[in-house]
């Protein structure tokens, strides 16, 4: 779901950036936060949970319950709901501790 037109803020920008989620090229708008923008490209699960075992995904979208955790450009347990897409940026699902994923 994305906002192209809004009567107060205007026309938003079209430009889009290729970003990478566990290694597979994706294209977001320019200005869409990591949730969003993988949201979009229709990825749900981010991860799964520590103790459980259970998946996890974007739950508030304004990063008060810790739920939407990505590792991006090396950095675990970044909230994907408050940050920027930016060209070129791994984002990796948080399918384990911090430090142990599938990057190779």
């Amino acid at each position: 779901m994305q906002i192209i037109e809004h009567p107060i803020l205007g026309e938003k920008s079209n430009e889009e950036v290729t970003f990478y989620f566990n290694n597979q090229p994706l294209k977001a708008k320019k200005g869409q936060t990591v949730a969003a923008a993988l949201m979009a490209n229709g990825i749900r699960k981010l991860g799964v949970s520590r103790k459980l075992f259970k998946a996890r995904g974007v739950f508030c979208g304004n990063g008060r319950c810790m739920n939407c955790f990505v590792t991006i450009d090396g950095l675990d347990h970044v909230l994907s709901c408050t940050t920027l897409v930016e060209e070129g940026m791994k984002v990796f699902s948080n399918e384990s501790d911090p430090g142990v994923r599938g990057e190779k």
